[in-house]
C-alpha cells in the first residue's frame, strides 16, 4: 500500500445563486482537514465549466485527471424538488472509468429531510457508476441556521466523523486492491 494521504475530493454540487454548497463544503473539508490520513480538494461544479453535451474540452480533460488522481469523493449536494442538481448529474455523466472502485460519501441539505432524498437517489447514480457509497451519510437540516450560530448539532459532527472513518477504510481498501489487480467492470 502507498504510504501517501489519501486523496479526497469535496464536490459542491449546486450551483444556484444564493446557495450554501459553499458553507457546508467548507464544514466538511474543515473535519477532512483535521485528519491526518487525508489531503482534501474542492471541486465547485459553478466552476467546473462542464458542457451540457459531454464533448471533449479542456474543462472536460482537467475534470477528467483530477477525478482519476482522486482515491474518494464527498459530495455536497442540495435537495431541489425532492431531488439533487442537475450540474452534479452532468459531473457524474461526464466521465465512466474515472469514478470506478472509488467510494464516495454525502453531505446533504434542504427540506425537512436535509436532503435525504437526494442523496437516496444519488445513490443508484453512483451505484451504476461502480462507486461504493459508504453507509454514513450527512443530512443538514436547517443548515444556515446550524453553520451561521457555529453550533452544529452533536449528532451531525458524530455522523462526519463516522462517514470518514468509512470513507478511509473503503478507500485504502480500493487503493489497496486497485494496485494489484484493475477494477473488472
Amino acid at each position: 500500500m502507498r504510504e501517501e494521504r489519501l486523496r479526497v475530493e469535496v464536490i459542491i454540487g449546486s450551483v444556484r445563486e444564493g446557495r450554501i454548497g459553499p458553507r457546508v463544503a467548507e464544514w466538511i473539508v474543515d473535519h477532512i482537514r483535521a485528519r491526518p490520513e487525508f489531503d482534501c480538494g474542492v471541486i465547485d461544479l459553478v466552476d467546473a465549466a462542464l458542457p451540457m453535451d459531454f464533448s471533449s474540452t479542456p474543462e472536460t480533460e482537467a475534470f477528467r485527471r483530477r477525478i482519476d488522481r482522486a482515491d474518494a469523493f464527498v459530495v455536497v449536494t442540495a435537495e431541489y424538488n425532492h431531488g439533487y442538481p442537475a450540474a452534479l448529474k452532468t459531473a457524474f455523466d461526464t466521465l465512466k472509468y474515472e469514478w470506478r472502485g472509488k467510494p464516495v460519501g454525502f453531505v446533504s441539505y434542504g427540506g425537512p429531510a436535509g436532503g435525504v432524498r437526494a442523496v437516496e437517489q444519488l445513490r443508484q447514480v453512483v451505484a451504476e457508476l461502480h462507486m461504493v457509497s459508504v453507509r454514513q451519510s450527512i443530512g443538514f437540516q436547517s443548515a444556515r441556521k446550524q453553520l451561521a450560530a457555529a453550533e452544529v448539532d452533536a449528532m451531525i459532527n458524530d455522523s462526519a466523523q463516522r462517514m470518514l472513518d468509512q470513507l478511509t477504510w473503503w478507500a485504502n481498501a480500493t487503493r489497496t486492491c486497485a494496485a494489484t489487480s484493475p477494477y473488472p467492470g
